[in-house]
């Protein structure tokens, strides 16, 4: 090849190069476990075992949150930000799903620090779940699309009030609805819509929680209801009021928290709250939307 074409050809090269767009932007999806955890692998993002077989279509790119679920909410939520960090930052986006306490983790991280600078990620995590940086710059919080809560209990559950769980967890102190609620401002999501699903399949003893509930949580927080009270399905008796679905207050005033929606309520009383390790009751209806809405 003459010197002149070769001049040409690595001119032509160069400029492609140079020319080339940046790389694309991958999304992903990121559940969030509860309170114990079924045994995860903290740090291992592909260990679903609290969830459901993972092979299960949950999302695009789904990623295992896991955390130790019987310790408190500010001691672990560090592994949550490692997570928002790792695959939410720069040009990556992600779905979030979280069930139960998994609620209080998002809540708490957003609100404490998803004003706070992030360094930008590169989605590839070492043994303990933390990805190394790509050009040593930061972004302000974290690029999330929205957050499907499955049973959320970022206002508490009574069953922590009276002491029904095994009081040697951490973590259940912290499900007080007193203390949940006073956790963080509930109100401050970054403008993140959260999708709240509330089951309603309770059993004898669910008795001592508030209006309609799954057996281990209640309405009032299922429903991201920023006052506690007995919530129920319309029609339902003995209420303080009906839990309303999209963002509208309950029947009898109590407005939601802001950027908090019922996406589904459970009429029917169908849904319980375990996922039983196989994506059932609540979070199974989660999942399906999160199949479907997550790509």
């Amino acid at each position: 090849m003459s010197t002149p074409v070769r001049t040409a050809v690595l001119a032509a090269a160069a400029a492609t190069f140079l020319a080339a767009p940046e790389a694309s932007a991958t999304n992903y999806t990121l559940w969030i476990h509860g309170k114990n955890g079924g045994g995860t692998q903290a740090g291992n993002y592909a260990d679903f075992s609290n969830w459901g077989p993972s092979t299960a279509s949950a999302g695009v790119n789904k990623k295992a949150v896991n955390w130790n679920g019987s310790q408190r909410i500010s001691v672990e939520n560090y592994r949550i930000r490692d997570a928002l960090d790792c695959f939410c930052t720069g040009t990556n986006w992600c779905y979030i799903a979280v069930h139960s306490a998994g609620d209080l983790q998002i809540g708490y991280a957003l609100s404490l620090y998803g004003g706070s600078a992030r360094y930008k990620k590169n989605a590839i995590p070492n043994a303990s779940g933390v990805c190394g940086n790509t050009d040593g710059t930061t972004q302000v919080g974290w690029n999330i699309k929205w957050v499907d809560v499955a049973s959320g209990a970022g206002g508490g559950s009574e069953l922590a009030d009276h002491g029904d769980w095994a009081v040697s967890d951490p973590i259940v102190s912290d499900l007080v609805t007193s203390t949940a609620r006073a956790m963080y401002n509930h109100n401050t999501t970054r403008s993140v819509w959260f999708y709240m699903f509330a089951g309603a399949k309770g059993t004898a003893y669910s008795g001592i929680l508030s209006g309609q509930d799954d057996e281990a949580v209640a309405y009032h927080s299922t429903g991201g209801v920023s006052a506690k009270g007995g919530f129920c399905n319309p029609g339902d008796w003995f209420c303080d009021g009906t839990l309303n679905t999209g963002t509208a207050a309950t029947s009898n005033g109590k407005a939601k928290w802001s950027y908090h929606s019922v996406k589904f309520r459970d009429d029917g009383e169908d849904y319980s709250h375990s996922g039983n390790g196989n994506w059932e009751g609540i979070v199974g209806k989660v999942r399906a939307d999160v199949a479907i809405n997550a790509y």
